[in-house]
């Protein structure tokens, strides 16, 4: 291989680095979204005794909403900064959790779709908990509508790894 095209080649693959910055904003929207997390639950806290059962219902769904969406956060971070820039050691780490590292693509686009899916969720489950206040059945369509495409996206993203996985090993061997 000529100069040039290693000098190229170096580049390239050091220009992975300039992902980090992202991962950086990552970090810091994740502790907004502690802060907004520790407002909604103070909010919560002072209206608990006072709400009905479904405001308290509701009121936790918003608070697992914003849980699920820190932890998808989590595993971009995790699964961008593993995959692209450079490994994690967990024997080098004190209590690296193993579902954080070693996520391969077609691990990380289940988790993604899985965490999105289940946020989706939460939504519907909010809108069905305060149907009686918001009875807007298009709305309401939309939602649910919006959920189905994520279940049926992540089904077919399983059955195409799945499919796909023997071709792989195939062309590996």
């Amino acid at each position: 291989m000529n100069k040039a095209a290693r000098s190229i080649e170096t580049v390239i693959l050091y220009s992975r680095w300039l992902a980090v910055p992202f991962l950086f904003g990552l970090i810091i929207g994740l502790a907004a979204l502690i802060y907004t997390f520790g407002v909604k639950l103070f909010a919560f806290l002072l209206l608990v005794r006072t709400s009905s059962e479904e405001d308290v219902i509701v009121g936790m769904l918003k608070l697992v909403d914003l849980s699920l969406a820190a932890n998808l956060i989590l595993i971009v971070i995790f699964s961008g900064y593993e995959n692209f820039i450079t490994r994690i050691h967990p024997e080098a780490q004190a209590g690296v959790p193993e579902g954080l590292i070693g996520i391969g693509f077609a691990g990380l686009k289940q988790k993604l779709l899985g965490s999105i899916l289940a946020i989706a969720a939460v939504s519907v489950l909010e809108w069905f908990m305060d149907i009686d206040r918001a009875a807007d059945t298009v709305k309401l369509g939309w939602v649910v509508g919006i959920l189905l495409a994520f279940a049926a996206a992540s089904v077919l993203l399983a059955l195409a790894d799945r499919l796909g996985a023997p071709a792989e090993k195939k062309d590996r061997l």
